[in-house]
């Protein structure tokens, strides 16, 4: 993805792309009084829609990953996030007390080889005050605690003399305490790794994490860690078959010392040193781990597909996963077709990774939609980012496409600028009549919005769940992108079994107005309503609400077919 704003929402891809379930004239309709659609599921018909034509992709951008689905609650807890010029520093953490009382500065004495940078606190008061002085880290955006859960604190700490300490966890100006306990820490010159449980006797949204002391003296900090599960949720929910990962241009970076390295995102956390994301401009731990030069590559795809014993596989299994993974495709590059250097490099990883890996389908970035690539390719990655009336229009771009030579991996799409506002039912709705398209022709935004406490998904997320969520033999996935009700006579032929009204449903995606948008404080303002579709049969009638999309789910007595379209 090359866009300077853009949504969160996953390099190794998955697509097999084969036919829609049957033929249908058209599925996404005008704004008019009246329409028809007339669907042929004959079996001569009929061609399988692949399990694999919906997935995810994912990127650490918007803090996807670092303070969203990795559940870590400390950000920067190592002390090595630095920015484009700056090699280290201790944002967000900040002192609890003066200039007077006490003194913090990062050194490079951490007892762990990858990781050299630690805090260090001189505490300078004779007579400190009640609460003791000392550091405090409030989270990505505020830590949010709840009231009777458990908090697991972990943390490395070296001391030269005997020293208590304190871990709390309380409100942002640190007056009300929900949790705390005390930590005595013997003087020695190694480092202790510290674990304390904290249970909240309170909840707060904007929580942070405080280490204290009373005592005068010289202590060493590293890698506090404190553990978030309902955002994998949500992506589970889509039923993907795929996974993109781990991104777009956070992968390459702006420059190449800030590229994603995946050597340095696998083993313990605690070694993991973290990079700055110069594209999208923030530090992250690569505490969610997994690129760099050709021969990266090849041990990354070992890490992945390696036997057990082999030398990447038997890292991979050292951190319990001796089986291989399944990783059948993968890119090379992201946006770089045209670039001075890109084919000559995308042809030495090509060959190199099909000498090692000659059933691994090779993905390039060049689109092969409108004219033949000049260079070997089991598929070409299509991008689109645009406005609602251009994406709607799109839906017959790939009709026209030729079926010979690679095949199409729409990665990224989406309604984007003044019509997506933060996410809008006018995007979902532009964005359903794409894959309306996609699934034609046999071939997913990021959606899901997030604080630290707080989740939803935006209509462009509800509007994918709707396809992935038949459960009968036939979905007739129906958009009416225009502003008038639409009586709409459906016709389907060729089924080779009775329709059952029990069990057949209408789903529908709409709101008042178009350009509606989920909040915090209303997560559900546009969402999906599924409702019994009393009138199924192979002819019905049914009614199309303004800017909606509607997918009726028909189910069979005795299913012969299940298709799609």
């Amino acid at each position: 993805m090359d866009l300077k704003q853009a949504s969160s929402g996953t390099i190794f891809c998955l697509l097999l792309l084969f036919c829609v379930g049957c033929r249908c004239r058209p599925s996404e309709i005008e704004a008019t009084q009246t329409a028809a659609l007339k669907v042929d599921a004959s079996p001569q018909l009929a061609r399988k829609i692949p399990e694999t034509l919906f997935g995810i992709f994912f990127e650490e951008i918007n803090h996807a990953g670092a303070g969203g689905i990795w559940a870590e609650l400390v950000s920067n807890r190592g002390f090595e996030a630095g920015g484009s010029h700056t090699p280290s520093n201790i944002d967000p953490w900040s002192i609890i007390g003066d200039d007077s009382s006490v003194f913090v500065a990062t050194d490079r004495t951490s007892c762990f080889s990858r990781n050299i940078v630690a805090l260090r606190m001189e505490v300078l008061c004779d007579e400190c005050p009640a609460g003791g002085v000392g550091v405090y880290n409030p989270g990505f955006w505020g830590m949010n605690i709840e009231d009777g859960k458990a908090y697991n604190l972990v943390m490395y700490v070296q001391s030269p003399e005997t020293k208590d300490l304190t871990v709390s966890l309380t409100s942002s100006d640190g007056l009300q305490n929900l949790a705390s306990a005390t930590i005595t820490v013997s003087g020695t010159s190694n480092w202790t790794k510290v674990e304390q449980k904290l249970v909240a006797k309170g909840t707060n949204r904007t929580s942070r994490l405080q280490i204290t002391t009373n005592k005068k003296g010289v202590v060493w900090l590293d890698q506090g860690h404190g553990f978030r599960t309902e955002l994998i949720s949500m992506l589970l929910d889509l039923k993907p078959r795929f996974l993109r990962f781990p991104g777009g241009c956070f992968v390459e970076g702006d420059w190449l010392r800030n590229a994603f390295r995946w050597r340095e995102s696998i083993g313990p956390w605690e070694e993991r040193p973290g990079h700055f994301g110069d594209v999208w401009h923030y530090w992250t731990d690569d505490g969610l781990g997994y690129y760099e030069f050709l021969q990266d590559v090849l041990d990354s795809l070992e890490f992945a597909r390696g036997s057990a014993d082999s030398t990447w596989g038997s890292v991979r299994a050292a951190m319990g996963h001796p089986e291989p993974f399944l990783v059948k495709h993968v890119a090379i590059g992201n946006e770089d077709c045209g670039k001075k250097f890109y084919r000559g490099n995308y042809l030495k990883f090509y060959n190199a990774i099909r000498e090692a890996y000659p059933d691994i389908q090779m993905i390039s970035n060049c689109d092969g939609s409108s004219r033949p690539l000049d260079h070997p390719a089991d598929l070409y990655d299509f991008h689109v980012y645009t406005d609602s009336k251009t994406l709607f229009n799109m839906r017959s771009t790939f009709d026209r496409t030729s079926r010979s030579g690679p095949k199409a991996f729409v990665s990224e799409y989406a309604v984007w600028r003044s019509d997506a506002g933060r996410g809008s039912l006018l995007a979902s709705l532009a964005e359903a009549a794409f894959l309306t398209g996609l699934e034609k022709n046999r071939w997913n935004p990021d959606a899901i919005v997030f604080n630290s406490w707080q989740h939803y998904g935006t209509p462009s997320y509800w509007m994918q769940t709707i396809f992935r969520e038949s459960s009968g033999a036939m979905i007739h996935p129906v958009v009416n992108f225009g502003s008038d009700t639409v009586n709409l006579t459906v016709s389907t032929s060729g089924l080779g079994a009775s329709v059952n009204a029990l069990g057949s449903t209408a789903t529908v995606l709409t709101s008042g107005n178009v350009m509606d948008e989920n909040s915090f404080s209303n997560p559900n303002k546009v969402a999906p309503v599924k409702s019994q579709l009393s009138n199924a049969a192979e002819q019905m009638q049914v009614t199309l609400a303004p800017h909606s999309f509607t997918a009726f789910d028909l189910a069979l007595a005795e299913p012969k077919l299940v298709a799609e379209i």
